[in-house]
């Protein structure tokens, strides 16, 4: 199973509590309703564990993805990801989209 990591900070403008709410009612119910998603959820970065300073991202969200050969061609040029996409970048700024295996 594939994971999926994104990692980003947001828009200078967009607040938190504005962020969080779009989350909860719009992108949690989206990409959690796709059937190739087994699991996601988003994480605020609040602080680092090692180290000083700040972290390098405001949120990092967390999918499984069992079928990433599906996934990738027919969920993210479809209409639903397309969309939530348009919503997202208009709310973030700088993401990275990671592709990560467990090693077993």
């Amino acid at each position: 199973m594939a994971k999926v990591i994104l990692q980003y900070r947001l828009v200078p403008g967009v607040t938190k509590d504005e962020f969080e709410a779009w989350v909860r009612t719009t992108d949690y119910p989206t990409m959690r309703g796709i059937s190739r998603v087994a699991s996601f959820a988003n994480h605020r970065v609040r602080g680092l564990l090692i180290g000083e300073g700040e972290p390098e991202m405001d949120y990092i969200e967390i999918f499984d993805i069992p079928d990433f050969e599906g996934f990738t061609s027919e969920d993210m040029p479809g209409a639903v990801i397309q969309g939530i996409m348009g919503d997202f970048a208009s709310r973030v700024e700088n993401p990275v989209f990671l592709i990560a295996d467990e090693i077993v």
